[in-house]
């Protein structure tokens, strides 16, 4: 008798436990995935992505120009699922109409990272990057990331690699009174709008291209 009750015990910890892991996985998401407006001062994301950055063991701080090989490691951590993830069906389709509204323009002139029919436009590491992130998030968690949620991630990552000229971005939107987030820093919705940025070589580009 007196094991069972301990056995119960040992069952309602758990639960309580896993319940809280839950929570805190929610909270943290909360805050990962908030496309509110950024504060121009500190425009580049830090820390440990939610939900898919401890899976993949990168972090935001991960990519920066104080520490090339580390960038570079990170980009590639990404890139390789771009490789070997197929997407098929209605996850394509996820994929097409979330990625084609993002490139990388800072390192080449494509519309989009992808062709409409989801292929790589580009080559670049950091499209890679950004498409091989696509890919694993819709793949392995469709549920926990909107559409929105997706594309601002794809605009964090972009921002750190471009971190110079997605400052004279951000200070653009600004001027002219646009909200401050990373879907519209990073995605192609006010592609251009900063005078003279697709001629700057990349604007402290960090990570190869």
């Amino acid at each position: 008798m007196k094991k069972h009750i301990e056995n119960n015990y040992e069952f309602i910890a758990l639960a309580v436990i896993a319940v809280l892991l839950l929570f805190n996985q929610y909270q943290l998401s909360k805050l990962s995935f908030s496309s509110g407006p950024l504060d121009i001062s500190n425009i580049l994301p830090a820390g440990i992505p939610a939900v898919y950055g401890a899976e993949l063991s990168i972090s935001y701080d991960g990519v920066s120009a104080s520490n090339p090989s580390l960038a570079d490691q990170t980009i590639t951590a990404m890139s390789q699922f771009d490789r070997s993830i197929n997407l098929q069906g209605e996850d394509l389709q996820r994929y097409i109409a979330i990625v084609s509204q993002i490139s990388c323009e800072y390192c080449c002139g494509a519309e989009s990272i992808i062709f409409k029919d989801g292929k790589a436009a580009c080559g670049c590491a950091h499209s890679q990057a950004m498409r091989g992130l696509a890919k694993y998030v819709i793949k392995n968690h469709p549920t926990e990331f909107t559409n929105d949620e997706v594309l601002e991630e794809l605009g964090k990552w972009k921002t750190l690699f471009f971190p110079g000229v997605m400052a004279q971005k951000a200070a653009v939107l600004k001027q002219k009174g646009i909200e401050l987030n990373y879907i519209n820093l990073g995605s192609n919705k006010y592609r251009g709008i900063e005078t003279g940025a697709s001629s700057s070589g990349g604007g402290g580009m960090v990570g190869g291209c």
